[in-house]
């Protein structure tokens, strides 16, 4: 079941890859997200750690139903219906993931062997989420789309915590959900300065800052 969510979360990650318009992408990340909270609600359930069920919980809560619906909020005010507008074509961005995703088994196929029974396949598929996220982020031109990069990449390490160590202190988690949150906020208007000041959600007009 966990290595079967794991999975999930990955394919995800290469879905929004794929992903032409930005609303498919933010109900993406809302389903990857979905799939974590589950991910760490079975690790709760087979290592009954109770403080792990409330992560689930606010990893559903937050970013499977409140953060995506901040993102279309922002993007229904801005009318973003447009396409992703990558640097690189879905096709070669796609060949890319999937090199990425190669790379990641390699570096922790060391640590792979050592790992918890549980978890062990998990950790390479969320090293393979983060270098994704992290992908999306520098490979494509919208504001949007380069903080849903972001949270993918979030949830990657995420995924990585829950692999490694069943879960980080409860106190731990919760400021990272904080962060994320207010992360997203303050992206969102930072989006919005965006499309007043260029009328459009380009980041690369921002280069215009240095004349």
């Amino acid at each position: 079941m966990i290595n079967g969510l794991a999975a999930l979360v990955l394919l995800c990650a290469f879905v929004a890859v794929s992903s032409s318009r930005m609303p498919a992408l933010v109900r993406t990340f809302a389903i990857q997200s979905l799939a974590l909270g589950m991910l760490a609600a079975s690790v709760a359930y087979f290592t009954g750690s109770p403080q792990i069920y409330v992560v689930a919980g606010l990893t559903i809560a937050l970013k499977a139903i409140l953060i995506p619906r901040m993102l279309a909020y922002i993007m229904k005010r801005i009318k973003v219906e447009k396409e992703v507008d990558p640097f690189l074509n879905i096709p070669s961005s796609l060949l890319v993931s999937g090199g990425l995703a190669v790379l990641a088994y390699y570096i922790t196929e060391p640590l792979i062997v050592h790992g918890g029974e549980l978890t062990r396949n998990a950790l390479a598929l969320s090293l393979a989420v983060v270098f994704i996220g992290f992908f999306i982020m520098i490979s494509r031109r919208k504001a949007i789309t380069q903080v849903v990069g972001l949270l993918i990449m979030e949830n990657g390490l995420f995924m990585a915590a829950i692999s490694v160590t069943y879960g980080m202190p409860l106190i731990v988690e919760l400021g990272i959900f904080f962060d994320v949150l207010v992360a997203v906020i303050i992206l969102g208007v930072f989006a919005f300065r965006i499309n007043n000041t260029f009328d459009s959600l380009d980041t690369s007009f921002l280069r215009r800052l240095k004349d």
